[in-house]
């Protein structure tokens, strides 16, 4: 009933509407963006990631940090994590946080910026200091009705910026990827490309971490992969935007020793790695799959959510298919979708017969029985998120992590 009551609804009618909140909410909080320094991070891939990276920079340049992204909200030093399973939330929220960053004498807040969020214009009567731009890959093609549409999303982000009142205000691009331009072009004091293929022989990444040349300074990561140093050096270009000196890029840098659920290591004294990771696009598994290229992996797949990017199952199945010894599929968020339609469609994709196994505990289980010494264990698709979304909204709490840890447990009990 609400679903066909918005179809009725006049799209003016839904814009006013959305516009209205977002006001009204800036109105209320007396538009905290004003008086705080504010970074914005978009892009398809890397959004929280980066923000961890820039966060670890700031902190360790003794700055007061506030940050809203998928895997958490934090204040000053106090950090919870996100359970609403909403990047950029509405009702209020994201003034709210910006008034509390304020309140608690926060130089600076990053918040992760969403092309649904811009949808909703979320965005709006935020006076940005800074915008990243990540990457953009097809995403939530159902939603917005074409790729086109959902890059113009994302770009509405970058017009938020240029609509700010800040000076100077700071636009960081990643160069690689093909739509970098539209924002390098944007009507700012400082655009500032960025290319990992720019540092040469001075970066290097393998499955331990990365490192690269900065300001005659060597910069160690402790995230692994190629996607990880991109996301470290987009951080790095904006701190030293702010001034924030290569020393303590360094020190913040290696103080990270991990970020839940991007490509997280989970280890209980296995003889093999099981790394639990957010990929959920065929760029973002190829990516985790390369990082691992040289081990045996034992693949636990989920592919999308029910009833969204249908078109991505079979590329994500035939990716998994190429790069894993074993393949395991098995439920991610299938809503009101049948999970079994959904392990089908991955399914098509490949060339050989997956293992399938719905009940995505079970199927980890699997997996870790599975594993040998020296393989790798990976398992994509949810990350952090903090439950399975079921039928009518149904859902039951959950984490990849802490089913890896309770399977291992058994696991290494049992070879006592």
């Amino acid at each position: 009933m609400i679903l066909s009551l918005k179809k009725l609804v006049p799209a003016p009618v839904v814009f006013l509407y959305h516009l209205a909140l977002v006001f009204l909410a800036a109105l209320y909080f007396e538009f905290p963006s004003r008086r705080i320094t504010v970074v914005g991070v978009t892009g398809t891939k890397g959004k929280s990631s980066t923000i961890e990276f820039a966060n670890a920079a700031f902190e360790a340049a003794g700055r007061n940090t506030a940050l809203m992204s998928t895997i958490r909200t934090k204040v000053g030093m106090e950090s919870t994590r996100n359970t609403k399973r909403m990047t950029m939330p509405g009702r209020f929220a994201v003034q709210h946080f910006l008034k509390k960053a304020l309140d608690a004498g926060c130089d600076v807040a990053f918040i992760e910026m969403t092309s649904e969020g811009a949808r909703q214009h979320r965005h709006r009567f935020i006076d940005l200091n800074a915008l990243i731009f990540t990457n953009l890959a097809p995403e939530h093609i159902e939603s917005h009705g074409s790729y086109e549409a959902y890059a113009a999303a994302k770009f509405e982000i970058g017009r938020a910026l240029v609509r700010s009142h800040k000076r100077p205000r700071i636009i960081i691009a990643n160069a690689d990827d093909k739509e970098a331009h539209r924002y390098l072009l944007l009507s700012v004091e400082h655009a500032i490309p960025s290319s990992l293929s720019a540092f040469g022989a001075h970066a290097d990444e393998d499955e331990m971490g990365g490192s690269f040349k900065w300001d005659e300074t060597k910069i160690r990561i402790h995230l692994p992969g190629e996607f990880s140093l991109q996301n470290a050096i987009l951080a790095a270009l904006l701190a030293r935007a702010f001034d924030i000196r290569a020393e303590f890029i360094r020190a913040g840098f290696d103080a990270l020793k991990k970020i839940p659920g991007r490509a997280e290591r989970v280890e209980e004294g296995q003889p093999f790695l099981v790394i639990v990771d957010y990929a959920h696009t065929p760029d973002s598994l190829s990516a985790i799959y390369k990082t691992y290229a040289s081990r045996k992996k034992i693949c636990v797949l989920g592919a999308t959510g029910g009833g969204r990017d249908t078109w991505k199952r079979p590329v994500m199945g035939s990716i998994a298919d190429a790069a894993c010894e074993h393949v395991i599929l098995t439920n991610e968020d299938s809503y009101d979708e049948k999970p079994e339609d959904i392990v089908t469609s991955i399914a098509a994709g490949m060339k050989r017969v997956p293992e399938v196994i719905v009940d995505r505990h079970k199927a980890i289980a699997r997996a870790l029985s599975l594993a040998k010494p020296g393989y790798a264990v990976l398992i994509t698709g949810k990350g952090t998120d903090p439950s399975i979304e079921g039928p009518r909204g149904t859902h039951i709490p959950w984490s990849d992590a802490e089913v890896v840890r309770e399977e291992l447990h058994k696991l290494l009990q049992k070879s006592i």
